[in-house]
């Protein structure tokens, strides 16, 4: 067996231990160390780690970037190879990434990218919004940082140029239906935290147009009907996810809801009340 290369893989997670055996045994034996982030976690996700080879740290959480930046400080080698729990290396990609150290590109670059792909409903989804969904996640440990927004929508940034690899990262994202919907309200008060702290205000034109829009985009222009009915779900969800983050949002700039009484609203008619 050829050396390990010289990559940390770094996971931040918090009770993830069904996804993060897949995620650890993907990049096993390939890459030089595995690094594990836990924040509050109360399942046997550590015990597990450490079984697959993985140093295992307890990490407070600070919002997606500034914990992930945290978390890959503490990375040994050059490269780090920055995974979430629920995501895996397919054998291709695996292939390809151990390729780009065997040639010449590699002093040429920072940091490589490649397509991610979501199992839902019992397939492959591979249009729409969903994919190829490119995302940078092999990078240079000296010249690359998680940048963007504290609470949502981090991605990882790096100096110099970037390799763009074919095979796919493997994501296993919503393994039910119940809980791709039960993530809606918990992203929608994410979505409404950045808009209040960047000082944005709602737009009811914004509110009105952008939902459809979502959807002819992923269903249509990004053609998510090969995808059979899940492509036509995930097309639907998206815009009505876009409805729910407007509505949160409109729903915060008013304050908490008030009763009928409270907002001055006339009390029931005495023919209307139930006897």
């Amino acid at each position: 067996m050829s050396e390990p290369l010289p990559i940390s893989v770094v996971v931040v997670a918090r009770n993830e231990a069904d996804a993060l055996r897949r995620c650890l045994r993907s990049v096993a034996d390939w890459t030089a160390e595995s690094i594990v982030a836990l924040n509050q976690t109360t399942d046997n996700s550590a015990e597990l780690a450490r079984s697959l080879g993985a140093v295992v740290r307890e990490i407070p959480w600070q919002g997606y970037r500034d914990t992930k930046n945290a978390a890959c400080q503490w990375a040994g080698q050059p490269w780090i190879l920055s995974l979430d729990a629920d995501e895996e290396i397919s054998s291709r990609l695996r292939d390809e990434i151990q390729a780009l150290f065997a040639s010449a590109e590699l002093a040429r670059v920072s940091g490589a990218q490649f397509p991610r792909k979501v199992w839902f409903m019992n397939r492959w989804i591979t249009h729409g919004d969903w994919y190829p969904d490119r995302s940078l996640r092999l990078v240079r440990k000296d010249q690359a940082r998680w940048v963007g927004d504290a609470f949502v929508h981090e991605r990882l940034e790096c100096d110099g140029a970037v390799a763009t690899l074919d095979a796919d990262l493997y994501h296993y994202s919503f393994p039910t239906v119940a809980h791709h919907v039960g993530k809606m309200i918990p992203f929608a008060d994410l979505f409404v935290k950045q808009q209040v702290t960047a000082g944005r205000r709602f737009s009811v034109a914004a509110a009105v147009f952008r939902p459809g829009w979502r959807f002819v985009r992923a269903y249509v222009f990004r053609r998510g009907f090969l995808d059979g009915f899940a492509g036509f779900y995930i097309a639907v969800a998206t815009a009505f996810g876009v409805l729910v983050r407007q509505a949160r949002w409109y729903e915060a700039e008013r304050g908490p809801t008030a009763s009928p009484a409270q907002a001055g609203e006339p009390e029931a008619s005495a023919q209307h009340r139930s006897p």
